[in-house]
């Protein structure tokens, strides 16, 4: 059951900036919900022998303003360049099936959407990180360099509780048209980190 993915990890959220679910999950989010979309771009990794590198992962959550009470609504696209054999092990993984960090939140999902498989398509470039899933979601985050920091290196929040990192890089929303699984959101805020890494 030994698995373990790396990558590169962006996500943008409802929530005004910055997003109050980041500080704690028990924090009632900006409005009466949060709605995110996180993206995986995996470059290496494995799931039971199958290769995984190259694969790429976006779920799509609606959940309450307190996002430790549940019922999250959540939906889930497979990049097309997996295989069925990196489908199958790819929704063991972020289902929760597999432990690891996807199995902490799974108690909080009260109804999944669904699981397809999309064109995903994701762009590093500098500061700036872009997504296109589909024809559903489409969105730019940019990673936040405080004022007067001459290094031009982005503001990192430290020690929260996420299933990615606990050290990740605020980002602000520059484009975002969000509508897929029947979710429909206009992401304000996100974040980034060029460098994630999972194992169970």
């Amino acid at each position: 059951m030994a698995w373990n993915l790396r990558g590169s990890y962006v996500e943008t959220c409802s929530c005004d900036l910055m997003c109050p679910c980041n500080t704690s999950l028990d924090h009632g989010a900006t409005y009466d919900f949060c709605r995110v979309c996180l993206v995986f771009d995996i470059r290496e990794g494995a799931v039971e022998g199958t290769d995984i590198g190259g694969c790429k992962v976006a779920l799509i959550a609606d959940t309450p303003k307190v996002m430790t009470e549940g019922n999250w609504r959540v939906g889930v696209f497979i990049g097309q360049e997996a295989d069925d054999t990196q489908f199958e092990q790819l929704v063991r993984v972020f289902s929760g099936q597999l432990g690891g960090p996807m199995a902490g939140l799974a108690p909080l999902i009260g109804e999944m959407l669904g699981v397809e498989k999309a064109a995903i398509e994701i762009d590093h470039d500098g500061l700036r990180h872009s997504v296109t899933v589909a024809d559903g979601i489409d969105f730019q985050v940019q990673d936040i360099v405080p004022f007067g920091v001459e290094t031009g290196e982005p503001v990192r929040f430290s020690g929260m509780f996420h299933p990615v990192a606990s050290d990740l890089v605020m980002a602000e929303a520059t484009r975002s048209r969000i509508d897929a699984f029947g979710i429909s959101y206009e992401g304000r805020t996100g974040l980034s980190t060029a460098d994630f890494s999972w194992a169970a």
